[in-house]
């Protein structure tokens, strides 16, 4: 269902309030008061999601989720399911768990007086049980306090308020478009993190469209330039908050046209690889170099290298779904609110988290995972944060990502511009950012 132009009801009280659907007032990404007024009436009340099933394989695997001054530990469970708790000893709230890891002897303890806790958040061990009073001990109160949990796409999702709808409702109509493409049977190649210096808002902004290619990326263009056509993509808003944007027709239109021909898809594509190394992996480029050479004159180039890459898929065991409706988002992306995106291709996919930072507006934490289908019975690898890089490091991000990252950190300093009051969105390639804003105005007005 796409949102109605109409304005959010009952927000006259959220500052910098979302007027007009293509206007977004600057303060929203830097005001103090804006910033913890999130703090108080979004994060509590979102599912987020909080870690990747693959970074808690086995029982008593956890991992700290941190969300401005929130912390909490998911918890694989000895029947495999998760939980998340709160990060706080019942004694005197001293953190319990930092990072990532597995809990010696399937116990939680506390560092400060050796507390401890069963996986499922019962008491095991009190020291000094003798000398408190009775009522201070009670199992349900001493038990470690939960989150709501909910498992989809591979992921764990939290929310801290208790009376939140179920997560499947939330996340719709977002969670069917990427079951069409397989979103359950994606896991992590590769993960890594920066820290910007802007708005995490602001920085997720970028990837709610394609059409920045052509400036930010100008290499994908392939010498297109001003000529690469701004309209490739078909966008859609949704309820919730959710948008996606896909090819309008054949699937290879988001990446390269087919008059560029067989030497212009194999370069497009090597320019995703080499530049990301995501959407695109080195063993596409391979298959599609192994037929290059073997399509007739006259025959479609880009449709072949495909069609062999399903082919190859198939015979490897790799569950790529090539139906017309998964075919179109490749090259696109699916964004659910507040801050989570897959940008799918193949049998790949680019996916981002981004957070506040350092109780500061003006910094995110920008997750970037590099996701694929691997063979079917293929054993699951923990998935580990390969590390925090500079947005700079060539070393560790592509070509694509610095170009990427330098953008958002010169739009945070615009905005402090005295010229400056507020985006002017596009209706056509943009919508999908006072989508976004606008239901934040509704989770804040509440």
């Amino acid at each position: 269902m796409t949102v109605t132009e109409e304005r959010p009801s009952g927000t006259a009280h959220v500052p910098f309030a979302m007027r007009d659907p293509l206007r977004v007032p600057r303060e929203r990404y830097f005001d103090r008061g804006f910033f913890e007024l999130e703090k108080q009436r979004l994060w509590p009340r979102v599912w987020q999601m909080a870690c990747r099933l693959e970074e808690i394989p086995s029982p008593g695997d956890f991992v700290e989720y941190e969300i401005c001054d929130q912390s909490i530990i998911m918890v694989r469970q000895a029947d495999r399911s998760v939980k998340a708790f709160y990060n706080a000893c019942r004694h005197r709230a001293t953190e319990l768990c930092k990072g990532s890891g597995r809990l010696p002897g399937g116990q939680i303890r506390c560092p400060f007086h050796g507390w401890r806790w069963n996986l499922d958040g019962s008491t095991s061990f009190l020291y000094g049980a003798d000398g408190f009073d009775p009522e201070s001990l009670q199992p349900q109160d001493v038990r470690l306090r939960e989150c709501k949990v909910d498992i989809w796409g591979a992921c764990a999702w939290i929310n801290m308020d208790p009376d939140a709808r179920p997560l499947r409702e939330a996340l719709s109509p977002a969670a069917e478009i990427m079951e069409s493409f397989g979103v359950d049977d994606l896991r992590v190649y590769w993960w890594k993190e920066a820290i910007i210096p802007a708005n995490w808002k602001l920085a997720q902004e970028a990837f709610h469209e394609g059409w920045h290619v052509m400036a930010t990326h100008p290499q994908l263009t392939l010498g297109a330039g001003e000529d690469y056509p701004p309209g490739a993509a078909e966008h859609a808003t949704f309820e919730n908050g959710h948008a996606r944007f896909q090819g309008r027709h054949d699937p290879s239109s988001m990446v390269v046209s087919k008059s560029r021909g067989a030497q212009g898809f194999l370069d497009s594509m090597r320019l995703l690889w080499e530049g990301q190394d995501a959407m695109v992996l080195e063993r596409d480029v391979r298959v599609f170099e192994g037929v290059r050479n073997l399509v007739g004159p006259g025959e479609d180039y880009p449709t072949a290298a495909v069609k062999a890459l399903v082919e190859y898929a198939a015979g490897a065991g790799v569950p790529l779904r090539a139906t017309p409706e998964s075919m179109r988002l490749w090259g696109g992306e699916v964004f659910l609110f507040p801050n989570f995106f897959f940008l799918p291709m193949y049998s790949n996919a680019l996916s981002y988290r981004v957070r506040p930072y350092n109780d500061d507006p003006e910094m995110c934490r920008f997750e970037v995972w590099s996701l694929t289908m691997p063979a079917e019975g293929a054993e699951p690898q923990r998935a580990r944060l390969k590390g925090r890089f500079a947005t700079d490091d060539a070393d560790n991000w592509g070509r694509i990502p610095r170009q990427d990252f330098s953008n958002l950190q010169r739009q945070q300093r615009g905005l402090h511009s005295h010229s400056f009051d507020s985006h002017r969105l596009s209706r056509e390639w943009e919508r999908a950012i006072s989508n976004m804003h606008e239901e934040l105005d509704r989770r804040l007005a509440t």
